[in-house]
């Protein structure tokens, strides 16, 4: 890629990739919620650091949105619609996939809240 303007649509690619797995899978009984956390926590990553990329914002590697929120707020760029609530799905990044975390400490997920975050995150960033 030559610019930050190429990466940050690769990344806004990938986010709706994500999203197309959340819609997907949400409408399927059968489908784990901790998949379809997961996506929906991808596509708002990727999404965010879009942002940031296009901004020529650099960020660390990580999963956590709370922090890559933070860094839309210090750069003051306006923030996505649900931004109070995106760190509902940080937990969702990374440990819900690799821990054996199946239990009363298993975070849910509201299929329909995140299909309909995913989709205005998308929406911002595209915007």
């Amino acid at each position: 890629m030559n610019s930050s303007t190429d990466y940050a649509a690769a990344l806004l690619g990938k986010a709706r990739d994500d999203g197309y797995v959340v819609r997907r899978m949400s409408a399927d009984a059968a489908a784990p919620n901790w998949v379809i956390g997961f996506h929906a926590q991808q596509a708002v990553e990727k999404s965010i650091k879009s942002v940031l990329t296009r901004h020529e914002i650099e960020f660390p590697r990580t999963h956590n949105l709370t922090m890559l929120i933070e860094l839309l707020r210090l750069h003051a760029i306006t923030l996505p619609p649900d931004a109070d609530d995106l760190a509902r799905l940080t937990p969702f990044g990374v440990a819900l996939r690799y821990d054996d975390t199946a239990g009363e400490d298993e975070p849910t997920i509201q299929r329909e809240w995140a299909v309909d975050v995913v989709s205005r995150t998308l929406d911002w960033a595209a915007s």
